[in-house]
C-alpha cells in the first residue's frame, strides 16, 4: 500500500516538475510576433537579396570573380569608338555594354563578398529576405537592359567592326609597297 501511494506522489511530482515552466509563461507576456503582418528588425549585416543598379555597371566583373559559388554570369562586349556610353553617378565612364547580368539566388550563399570588390557600388544588399518561389527558374534574376536577340546584334555589330578594322590595316602595307616597289633605298 505504501508503494501505490509513493508511484502516486512521484508521478504527480514530475508531472509538476514538466509543467513548471508551462506554468511560468502562463502570467508572463507572449513573445510570438504575427508573421508577415509584423516583421523584426533585421541586423546591420543581415544576408538579403541582391540588387544591381545596371546604369551604374561598367562590366569590369569584380563581382563575379569574388563569388565563391559562381552564382553571378556577367558578359559585356566592347563599345564601338562613336558610342559614348556615359558615366556612372560615381563619375566612371562606362566602355563596355553589360549584355547580361544574371545572379542566380538558388545558388547564392549570401556572403557578400560580391558587394565589396565593385569599384562603382553598383551592387548590394537589400532589405527583402523572402525568397519563396514557386518554379525554379524565378530565383534567377536577370538585371541586363538587354535581351538575348539585342546583345547578339550587338556583339555581331562589334565583330563587324573589328573585322573591318583588321582589313584596313592589312590594307595599308599593301598600298605602301605598290606606292614604293623598290624599297626605302631607291
Amino acid at each position: 500500500m505504501i508503494q501505490y501511494f509513493k508511484n502516486i506522489f512521484i508521478a504527480i511530482w514530475t508531472i509538476l516538475v514538466g509543467l513548471k515552466l508551462t506554468f511560468k509563461h502562463l502570467f508572463v507576456r507572449a513573445v510570438t510576433i504575427q508573421y508577415p503582418d509584423v516583421k523584426l528588425k533585421l541586423p546591420e549585416r543581415a544576408r538579403n537579396r541582391l540588387y544591381v543598379n545596371i546604369d551604374d555597371c561598367i562590366g569590369c566583373r569584380q563581382c563575379e570573380m569574388a563569388c565563391p559559388v559562381d552564382c553571378i554570369t556577367i558578359e559585356t562586349v566592347k563599345a564601338l569608338p562613336n558610342e559614348d556610353l556615359g558615366v556612372t553617378s560615381t563619375g566612371n565612364k562606362k566602355r563596355l555594354w553589360v549584355t547580361r547580368f544574371d545572379i542566380d539566388v538558388s545558388k547564392c550563399c549570401y556572403c557578400g563578398l560580391c558587394v565589396y570588390p565593385c569599384p562603382t557600388e553598383c551592387i548590394y544588399m537589400t532589405d527583402v529576405y523572402e525568397f519563396s518561389e514557386y518554379n525554379r527558374h524565378n530565383l534567377i534574376y536577370h538585371f541586363s537592359n538587354f535581351t538575348p536577340e539585342e546583345a547578339e546584334l550587338k556583339k555581331k555589330q562589334v565583330e563587324e567592326f573589328e573585322l573591318e578594322q583588321k582589313m584596313k590595316k592589312a590594307q595599308k602595307p599593301a598600298e605602301a609597297n605598290v606606292n614604293n616597289p623598290g624599297g626605302a633605298g631607291s
